[in-house]
């Protein structure tokens, strides 16, 4: 699939900036630009979600990557993963996520946020009492409202490039445990 929208020119400042940070421009940022104000306002809520803290990073970078490939959002997997290197995530784990069903690596909790996260992908959400009040309990009132606004943003994110025909740039290229294939979920298969 290609760009939907052709890539927007970036003032050189910022171009610069994401250069330095990721090493190359993200294609969602180019694709959105042709309306400043939507992608300034994304990149802000984006930026002040990596501010929060009541939830563990890790359980977060999981829950994103879940969303990625439920969705089918390659460009969200391939950064997602290329994130959890650079916040020294675990990455034998984070490899696994889009299989996570059948991986062993995760810990009953890691499970429930996984589940969590494709429930509320679902469409309808498919989020049950049970799964809520049990990640609510381990969590914290906190950590639990962050991980939902969390997820709920992805959502938004992951299906806005899927949408605009974004696809992987090779960020996930720079780490060494090679990022698994998605497998078949409890809605279907994954587009990813």
């Amino acid at each position: 699939m290609a760009l939907r929208v052709p890539k927007a020119e970036l003032p050189t400042e910022l171009s610069e900036n994401m250069i330095k940070q990721l090493g190359a421009v993200p294609e969602p940022v180019e694709a959105v630009w042709h309306s400043p104000e939507v992608a300034t306002s994304n990149l802000e809520f984006s930026a002040r979600l990596s501010e929060w803290d009541a939830a563990d990073a890790s359980l977060k970078s999981f829950a994103h990557m879940a969303v990625a490939a439920q969705v089918g959002c390659g460009w969200c997997l391939d950064v997602g993963y290329f994130q959890a290197q650079n916040e020294n995530l675990d990455l034998a784990k984070a490899s696994q996520v889009p299989r996570w069903r059948e991986s062993e690596v995760f810990t009953p909790l890691e499970r429930d946020a996984l589940e969590y996260a494709e429930a509320m992908t679902n469409t309808p959400p498919t989020v049950t009492d049970e799964l809520y009040a049990s990640l609510l309990e381990r969590l914290g009132p906190a950590a639990m409202v962050e991980l939902t606004a969390y997820i709920a943003f992805v959502n938004m994110a992951t299906r806005n490039n899927n949408a605009n025909g974004v696809t992987s740039q090779g960020f996930s290229d720079a780490c060494e445990i090679p990022l698994a294939t998605p497998s078949g979920t409890a809605r279907g298969e994954s587009a990813a």
